[in-house]
């Protein structure tokens, strides 16, 4: 799979493969991603990022990552967007200041502006995001919850889910109303991106 599939600019490729070398650098010392996935790092991180920002079809004002890691969909997003010609606003919040750290860099050495908060989600100011995204943190009754927190009233959220992710969808099902679109992934048979909107307590 390429790059190319996803229609993104040259400029982003480039900024993109500074990324993934930065990524490369830095995962010996900290732990970004699983090593056994460094290898495979384009299609399990990046294009599985990228398919994220482009089910986005309408320049947000704000888009806001929760637990970030290593930038993953946020920091890609942030990326893409410019390369889109987008003017949204990126806020990616993450508790771990080590890979805070490497966000910053990653900002810097693209030359990408993004708002990193080094802060506990539950903790950070609501965010009143146009968009959430939440990759690989917490199962939906834990995540949900901090979507409200930071989503805008007509918000929504992309939420990329693994095989159990219909098991999830009914455990939230008594204490949260949304629109759901399940979306495949395109990287991994197996997984899938939720989209939801007009999410709210019952």
């Amino acid at each position: 799979m390429a790059a190319d599939q996803f229609d993104v600019s040259r400029e982003t490729r480039d900024r993109l493969r500074i990324y993934q070398g930065l990524l490369e650098k830095w995962n010996s010392k900290i732990n970004l991603v699983a090593p056994s996935t460094l290898a495979e790092s384009w299609e399990r991180h990046f294009l599985d990022s990228l398919q994220v920002f482009h089910l986005q079809k309408e320049e947000p004002r704000h888009w806001c990552d929760l637990g970030s890691g290593a930038g993953f969909p946020g920091m890609v997003a942030a990326i893409a967007a410019v390369g889109a010609g987008w003017n949204s606003s990126f806020t990616l919040i993450e508790s771990d200041q080590r890979k805070c750290t490497f966000l910053r860099t990653v900002s810097r050495e693209t030359g990408i502006p993004v708002t990193i908060l080094a802060e506990r989600i539950e903790d950070a100011p609501a965010q009143r995001a146009d968009v959430i995204s939440a990759r690989a943190l917490a199962p939906l009754p834990r995540l949900l919850p901090w979507v409200l927190r930071h989503v805008a009233p007509n918000g929504r959220a992309f939420l990329p889910k693994g095989r159990k992710y219909q098991q999830e969808i009914e455990e939230v099902r008594d204490n949260f109303a949304f629109s759901l679109e399940i979306n495949p992934s395109q990287v991994d048979s197996e997984s899938v991106i939720l989209k939801l909107e007009s999410i709210r307590d019952v």
